[in-house]
């Protein structure tokens, strides 16, 4: 085999340090790009915001205009947690280490002691601290409390409990177990140490006072048949309890006013805010996208470490001279994402409009390679572009990948988007009589009705989606 060399001229994509850090910052949210800025601004002298001074002091703040984002507010605030192992009986200067300031005034009492935002651990512990209970039905009381999750329910079963106890505590019964836990179900928020959600609602109706209207329908109802009257079964009902229509639906409305998560109003809630990228407007009959200048930050290269690195360049200064240029990118791959960010806004928004006049029954199905076209960038780019981006509209604040979706055909031959489809089938919903609620089937015919061609399966998903519950759950008493 005869070796030989060969010149060949090809094309390809190299990642350079620029580009990499464009694409980088393409893909950050609004407040993910201000941390990564805040933490360059530090490491590099170079750089600074061009509302600050010679000094680098602020010489003022710009305003934020935030808005809290739908179905992103979680609860992270949990009960602190111990190991079953760990408990052990507690003298009573370890319950002192849980007394609030204060709480050596005579005049100070439970509702003084209690803060704002302490967690359902908290809020128990510090009741069991005015307790009159003895130090052994203190320390079950608050095995049992460290066995509690977020809505207040208990975690394990009482066999279990005991059994891990009776390793810490000598000659401990069942009973004195079964004691405690009533103590803890005595305890605000009523419904607390539940071990179920019928023994959570029986606990809180039990508190009501006994002249309540059906609160004893309501209570057998809760002990015994949730099942049936999760699944609107009137008529069984009825003869079961032996009530009538009105009583039945005097307890069921006094049931859902009853809280199944007694424990979820505790603890911190941490609250996530969006920054919205793009306003959109109509300005003379034309609805427009425009940058929202309080998320763009102002970059710009420091005018004296400039000037000190163009006299002495000759001195050498390569640190500076490297500084200086990685300053120059991220400005100008801070531009240029606000840049693409716009012009991907303003092609969805041409793409939209009849959105922006009539609502979401007005959505038209939309890809991201419409976009990539229109724009002349790939499709991975769009998809950067649109994640955690927000749009503040006239109808809304939206995250610009809701305005893409799929698309069913319709009998003329044209689509319909996804979009539409899920707010048409709420429409019908909100429209439809409660005695006798749509089937699936059924909304699938109305919308063959309408020329939109789609299975009943589908129109199933859809409303699984939107969390409406099925044709059955939806009739009335």
């Amino acid at each position: 085999m005869k070796h030989s060399l060969q010149l060949k001229l090809g094309q390809h994509l190299t990642l350079t340090p620029q580009l990499q850090q464009s694409i980088r910052l393409l893909q950050l949210s609004t407040l993910e790009l201000n941390q990564e800025l805040e933490q360059m601004l530090q490491e590099n002298p170079l750089l600074e915001r061009e509302d600050e001074d010679e000094t680098g002091q602020p010489t003022a703040e710009a305003p934020a205009h935030t808005a809290e984002a739908e179905a992103h507010s979680s609860e992270t605030a949990a009960p602190e947690s111990n190991d079953n192992e760990s408990v052990t009986a507690l003298d009573d200067s370890d319950w002192n280490d849980y007394s609030t300031a204060g709480g050596d005034d005579e005049d100070s009492d439970y509702a003084q002691g209690s803060v704002s935002g302490a967690t359902l651990r908290e809020h128990l512990l510090n009741q069991l601290i005015v307790s009159p209970l003895t130090l052994r039905d203190r320390t079950l009381v608050a095995a049992l409390i460290d066995d509690l999750d977020d809505s207040g329910f208990l975690t394990q079963p009482l066999t279990d409990i005991t059994a891990s106890l009776q390793e810490e505590l000598e000659e401990l019964e069942p009973e004195e177990v079964e004691t405690a836990l009533k103590h803890l179900q005595n305890m605000e928020p009523t419904g607390v140490g539940a071990r179920d959600l019928a023994e959570c609602l029986t606990l809180q109706l039990r508190a009501l006072p006994a002249d309540t209207a059906a609160r004893d329908a309501a209570m057998r109802l809760t002990a015994h048949y949730l099942d049936l009257l999760a699944a609107r079964d009137v008529g069984k009902l009825k003869k079961i309890l032996g009530i009538d229509d009105a009583t039945l639906r005097a307890a069921r409305n006094l049931i859902l006013s009853l809280n199944p998560r007694p424990g979820a109003a505790f603890g911190v809630d941490e609250t996530h805010y969006v920054i919205p990228d793009v306003y959109v407007r109509k300005v003379k009959g034309m609805w427009v996208a425009s940058l929202n200048a309080d998320a763009m930050p102002k970059l710009r290269v420091n005018r004296v470490y400039a000037d000190i690195l163009s006299r002495h360049r000759e001195s050498g200064g390569g640190q500076l001279a490297s500084q200086l240029q990685e300053a120059r990118w991220l400005i100008k791959n801070v531009q240029q994402r606000f840049d693409t960010i716009l012009r991907v806004s303003q092609a969805i928004v041409d793409r939209q409009k009849h959105f922006f006049e009539h609502g979401e029954v007005a959505m038209r199905p939309l890809v991201l390679r419409e976009i990539a076209d229109a724009v002349e960038l790939h499709e991975s780019t769009i998809s950067r572009v649109t994640t955690q981006k927000y749009m503040m509209t006239p109808r809304g604040l939206y995250e610009l990948k809701y305005f893409f979706g799929s698309h069913v055909s319709t009998d003329n031959g044209g689509a319909c988007s996804s979009t539409a489809i899920r707010a048409l089938i709420k429409q019908l919903i909100a429209a439809e009589s409660t005695k006798k609620p749509l089937s699936d089937g059924q909304l699938a015919e109305v919308l063959g009705q309408q020329g939109i061609v789609v299975a009943r399966r589908t129109v199933a998903k859809y409303r699984e989606s939107m969390q409406i519950p099925p044709a059955n759950m939806r009739r009335a008493l």
